[in-house]
């Protein structure tokens, strides 16, 4: 069996019914990152998550099984460019993951663009993946997005 190789990029667009400074802070504060991330079925202790939002800054936390908390996917990513209430620019080196050779370099662009009427257009850039790990990723963050909208509607 071949490795399939990782030439795909994932890209997603969500309209979020906030304005942009929240969906931003979504991703920097720890305490709303805790509340939303991660697919149905994860959650991420507040207790695991520590984000210094600055180039060279980092993002780190744990997503935990709900049925099954042994398993776990801690994040550990590295930002490269950040522009409050704009931009988001990382990596995160992928040890142990299955689809991802170790020491694989996963990116990720985080755009956050004023729609008006106090609506945010979120543009996301991660990959490379493989084809089938994509589709993993795009149900994936779909997923947490789900749980961001209804933190955002509070």
């Amino acid at each position: 069996m071949t490795e399939t190789a990782a030439t795909e990029t994932l890209v997603i667009t969500r309209v979020f019914d906030a304005p942009r400074e929240l969906v931003y802070r979504a991703f920097t504060d720890p305490d709303q990152l805790a509340q939303w991330f991660g697919p149905v079925g994860f959650s991420v202790p507040r207790e695991t998550v520590s984000v210094d939002a600055r180039a060279g800054g980092y993002q780190r936390f744990t997503m935990v099984n709900d049925t099954d908390p042994s398993f776990t996917s801690p994040v550990d990513a590295t930002f490269t460019e950040v522009v409050e209430n704009e931009l988001l620019v990382g990596y995160e080196e992928v040890q142990g993951v299955p689809g991802f050779p170790d020491g694989a370099r996963l990116e990720v662009r985080i755009e956050f663009h004023d729609e008006g009427g106090d609506r945010t257009r979120l543009v996301l850039r991660q990959g490379p993946y493989t084809r089938e790990v994509e589709a993993d990723a795009r149900e994936g963050w779909d997923s947490s997005f789900g749980k961001l909208d209804a933190l955002l509607a509070r």
